[in-house]
């Protein structure tokens, strides 16, 4: 069940910085420090380079693995990224960042179960992390193992309330629950947390579609068209411009 609507965290990638009185020599830390600069300037590619360098003078160095492969993400080139994640732990098994960038990786191809046993071990070095749930759960949802969704989701509040992105995919899992109602409460506490929410709209449309409220759901239908995003947003606008004629009787 690949969820168009539900939503990954945009910065969800954890860059690893070096422990404090780290044994590095100068100048490998120089390229590290060159890298972790350029990765927070949006330049993956140059960032790539400065910890390939890094790695050359202190090839044990585990940050240097785990950020090189978020370089590699940001780039697209997921095998070079799942394989630094990978050499990362060798190095330290108990590395949060590499368990958790790789379960991101891993998700963002569809290798959903190699995901979760990432994301579960990473909650055991970091049990109170509410952005390992949320993907988790986000996870789960794609696999349709929908109360497992939920529940991530419901920590994931916990810890992280009034958070839009949760509360607008535990919606969609309620949608897939036959709950409308339950979903419809969620868009709406959205909406409120931040107007310009635009594909709270469409969740909170199927809602209302789903409970009868024929008026309502055009109206929501109407807004996404107006706010949601003509490139990442595509495919949903097409499915709003439907039903919207559907319900208009074109």
């Amino acid at each position: 069940m690949r969820n168009l609507l539900a939503l990954w965290l945009s910065l969800a990638l954890v860059l690893a910085g070096l422990p404090a009185g780290a044994q590095v020599s100068p100048t490998a830390k120089e390229h590290f420090d060159q890298g972790v600069a350029a990765l927070q300037e949006g330049k993956p590619a140059l960032a790539v380079e400065k910890f390939s360098a890094a790695l050359k003078l202190d090839p044990d160095l585990t940050e240097a693995y785990i950020n090189r492969g978020i370089a590699y993400q940001r780039l697209d080139q997921a095998v070079d990224a799942v394989t630094d994640f990978d050499k990362a732990l060798e190095l330290n098994p108990k590395s949060l960042e590499a368990l958790y960038n790789r379960g991101l990786a891993y998700s963002r191809g569809g290798l959903f179960a190699k995901a979760l046993e990432d994301y579960t071990q990473a909650l055991k070095y970091a049990p109170k992390d509410w952005e390992i749930y949320y993907n988790r759960g986000n996870t789960y949802l794609d696999l349709g193992k929908l109360q497992e969704a939920l529940a991530d989701y419901q920590q994931a509040l916990k810890l992280h309330p009034d958070t839009p992105e949760i509360l607008h995919n535990r919606a969609q899992a309620y949608l897939y629950l036959g709950k409308p109602e339950q979903a419809l409460e969620d868009e709406d506490q959205v909406l409120e947390l931040n107007p310009n929410f635009a594909r709270a709209y469409f969740g909170k449309a199927q809602a209302l579609e789903k409970l009868g409220q024929k008026a309502g759901a055009m109206a929501a239908y109407r807004q996404f068209l107006k706010t949601g995003n003509p490139e990442s947003d595509a495919a949903l606008l097409q499915q709003a411009l439907a039903h919207l004629r559907v319900l208009e009787g074109k």
